[in-house]
């Protein structure tokens, strides 16, 4: 009988990686080889983040398709950048506690891994009641002051409505994720995310168009149905929490509020929602700048370029939550070398996987666009953004990685600064400038988000190599 070639056993040994990263059985990553360790954690990460930006693209495939479709789509785009506040509170809190419960299991502490994490579950639900209420009684005035018109605002005020006063769920979504990723389950998080997709995808055209007994709710159907998903996907993280077969047990009394241990978790997770809230507010800001200047369509066709360019650069960010888990559990190991090996490492796959991302981009542009719309004006100025975005998805990817590494280590100030002076102290100054003192409209704010990404995977580069991270308490 023939031996197997080496090609084969290659081909025999990526089945078997991926066969186990997916099944989610549970592997001491500070011990074997970091590409498999990273293949281990990044291929259900990227898959669980691709999930996350399959929501916006749902939402926007079927309301593009409405009758003013382009105050549904605006709404729809302006509406996941007020979220995106959100978005920060619910990835700051579970970038603490991924780190925390990193470097707990790294220690080998699996129980104090299991009270960290549930601690952040308290802090989000606390928080979480406030926002809810801002967003029922503000819902109309949130989207004017993004620079929606008044049409607009009333076409949308029921979807901002539901999708706000759902905000828990989108937090606990991402916060009880980041518990099992810190924990080196990822497949419990992307099993999630594919549970709330699946009934995203089939509840969205069921309560936008209607069917039999369930009224054509149109855009706020959208909200109705996302919500009913992600409700779903956090059902069954709870299950997976509370039936103690995984690295995590967990037990009622580790909800009780431990103040100790709360402000520990604050202390790492203040510095990272400002740092996610920096930049969903420079976020917001070039939106409502888009809008401004380019009117109706031209933010309708930014909001598309952005939904598109999150979808691909999702995944990319399931690497980076790879090299956060992979750099605190050795640090909590004390594999100091092995941390910074790792994130090298993951520099190169999502160097990769852009690359090819962005001949997509530059090649096909025009047809994920027309995929979405069918409005030629909001075809036009989303092809054109996606064209000028493309161009710094490899920088962008490789800063996310650097910043991914500094927040694993709990090391949340750093990237904070870097993010303060490349979004607000640059990129929106320079995009005002250029989009309203050079008279360049949308096109110069599309110009500015490159530019300033390059600026950051510069400064993430050189604060790495100075190594600050290595020594950070957790």
């Amino acid at each position: 009988m023939s031996q197997p070639t080496k090609s084969q056993t290659k081909v025999s040994s990526f089945f078997s990686v991926l066969k186990q990263s997916l099944k989610g059985e549970h592997v001491d990553l500070t011990s074997i080889s970091i590409k498999r360790a990273i293949v281990l954690l990044a291929i259900p990460m990227m898959l669980e983040m691709a999930m996350e930006s399959v929501f916006a693209l749902v939402d926007l495939y079927f309301v593009g398709h409405l009758e003013n479709s382009s105050h549904a789509i605006q709404t729809v785009g302006l509406t996941e950048s007020v979220l995106t506040v959100i978005y920060s509170l619910a990835i700051g809190l579970s970038m603490a506690a991924t780190a925390v419960v990193a470097r707990r299991i790294g220690e080998k502490n699996p129980e104090a891994a299991s009270k960290a994490g549930m601690q952040t579950v308290v802090i989000a639900v606390f928080v979480n009641i406030i926002i809810s209420i801002a967003g029922l009684l503000h819902a109309c005035d949130l989207l004017l002051l993004m620079g929606a018109s008044q049409e607009t605002a009333d076409h949308g005020t029921q979807f901002v409505r539901i999708m706000m006063g759902g905000s828990l769920i989108i937090v606990l979504l991402f916060l009880i994720n980041g518990i099992f990723r810190g924990a080196g389950n990822a497949a419990i998080a992307m099993r999630s995310l594919w549970i709330a997709n699946i009934a995203n995808i089939i509840l969205c055209p069921l309560f936008i168009r209607g069917l039999g007994p369930i009224p054509a709710f149109g855009l706020t159907g959208a909200a109705i149905a996302t919500t009913i998903g992600r409700g779903l996907g956090v059902s069954y993280q709870l299950y997976n929490l509370f039936n103690n077969k995984n690295a995590l047990t967990v037990r009622l009394s580790y909800f009780i509020p431990d103040w100790e241990q709360i402000k520990a978790i604050i202390k790492i997770a203040a510095p990272g929602i400002l740092q996610f809230v920096i930049a969903s507010c420079s976020w917001i800001f070039l939106a409502q700048l888009v809008a401004t200047t380019g009117g109706d369509h031209g933010s309708a066709g930014y909001q598309t370029s952005l939904r598109l360019m999150m979808f691909f650069l999702l995944p990319a960010w399931g690497l980076s939550n790879a090299a956060a888990t992979l750099v605190g559990q050795n640090l909590g190991a004390g594999s100091v070398e092995r941390a910074e090996q790792s994130v090298y490492q993951t520099i190169r796959y999502v160097a990769v996987f852009l690359g090819v991302v962005t001949v997509l981009f530059l090649t096909c542009g025009h047809l994920f666009a027309s995929f979405f719309t069918e409005d030629e004006a909001v075809k036009k100025v989303a092809t054109l953004s996606l064209k000028i975005l493309s161009g710094g998805f490899i920088i962008f990817g490789i800063g996310m990685i650097f910043t991914s590494a500094f927040n694993g280590a709990g090391d949340t100030w750093t990237p904070t600064k870097i993010n303060f002076c490349t979004f607000w102290l640059f990129q929106i100054p320079f995009a005002y400038l250029l989009a309203k003192h050079f008279d360049m409209g949308p096109t110069g704010v599309f110009i500015s988000i490159p530019v300033s990404e390059i600026g950051l995977a510069i400064a993430a580069y050189i604060l790495f190599k100075k190594g600050k991270w290595k020594t950070k308490k957790v």
